[in-house]
């Protein structure tokens, strides 16, 4: 390469650059964390759901009835169904819904129990299921059969 050559690409390297154009890059959404709203659960140590973006993470739900620290009674069908419906509830109170999650893990107390909670989970899920993971756990809060936590899509506006 020449004197010249070499110049002139030092040139162009040091001119170009400026010489460039990019589209701004957008300010990233605030982390929204959203407490409960039910007075029981307030003092619990932790969110019921976090908005990052277009994204939605909820806390694992157990099957307490609305409101309370109780289990419902009669074990892994009627904990299994409340543990959704409690799911159901936090999403829509945040913009989503079912239709909109995209991963769930699963935490049994039992893993002989999976089959009796796949039962009630096609009942929710019953088409574009979400991707998911299942395992059994040496025990869950307040002697739970199962708990289930969900990441879904939410977009457009904050409610």
């Amino acid at each position: 390469m020449t004197a010249r050559s070499l110049a002139t690409a030092t040139l162009l390297a040091l001119m170009l650059p400026g010489c460039t154009t990019s589209a701004p890059t957008p300010a990233a959404a605030p982390v929204e964390y959203f407490p409960s709203p039910q007075t029981a659960l307030r003092s619990l140590p932790f969110s019921e759901a976090v908005r990052a973006g277009e994204l939605l993470y909820l806390s694992g739900q157990i099957g307490n009835a609305p409101g309370t620290l109780e289990l419902v009674p009669g074990g892994i069908v009627p904990e299994s169904r409340q543990a959704l419906e409690n799911i159901r509830a936090v999403l829509e109170r945040h913009g989503s819904s079912l239709g909109d999650v995209v991963k769930c893990t699963v935490f049994l107390a039992e893993i002989k129990e999976w089959p009796a909670f796949n039962d009630v989970y096609r009942q929710y899920f019953t088409h574009n299921l979400p991707a998911r993971s299942a395992l059994a756990a040496s025990g869950l809060a307040l002697g739970a059969r199962v708990e289930v936590d969900c990441l879904a899509h939410v977009s457009g506006p904050k409610p």
